[in-house]
């Protein structure tokens, strides 16, 4: 008989996304993306930070004032650094889905479209009224792009110390 309470596929992907969010050293919103094939083969994981080479404790963390002093004209999100991350043929990407704890703005909506992402799978929709989402929803309605919110209510804990 096998064991009962195991993690879902949508639960083990989205809990592999909030992990990879762990790294990201936004002090405000910690957003995580991992992409996985349509046979549920994690593909890449990606977290948003700061640009490779742009030292983060240079990096202009904030999220208020002149726009080239805050953190938005600067920052990777989570899904651009996962397609980027991909080191596989780009074939391997069409059809597959990507898991992020944030539902994408409308840069990465277009993004997860020209990389062949069928599938976005989210957990939170904080921004939702916003022009960046309705346009994300616009851009994945009109290019058949599949997307929908779970619910998870599961608690996992990781114990990673050495015994």
């Amino acid at each position: 008989m096998k064991r009962e309470n195991y993690l879902s596929w949508d639960e083990y992907f989205m809990a592999i996304t909030e992990l990879s969010a762990m790294r990201s050293k936004d002090p405000s919103t910690q957003v995580g993306a991992c992409i996985v094939s349509d046979d549920n083969r994690i593909l890449s994981i990606g977290y948003n930070g700061a640009p490779n080479g742009f030292n983060d404790d240079e990096f202009p963390w904030g999220r208020d004032g002149e726009n080239l002093n805050t953190k938005y004209p600067y920052v990777c999100h989570a899904e651009l650094n996962a397609i980027l991350n991909y080191r596989g043929n780009k074939k391997d990407l069409e059809k597959a889905k990507i898991y992020v704890d944030l539902f994408p703005c409308n840069e990465c909506a277009k993004i997860i479209i020209q990389a062949g992402i069928k599938e976005v799978i989210y957990l939170n929709d904080k921004y939702a009224n916003s022009d960046n989402n309705i346009a994300s929803r616009t851009l994945f309605d009109k290019c058949n792009i599949k997307y929908h919110k779970i619910s998870m209510n599961k608690e996992i804990k990781l114990n990673m110390k050495n015994n």
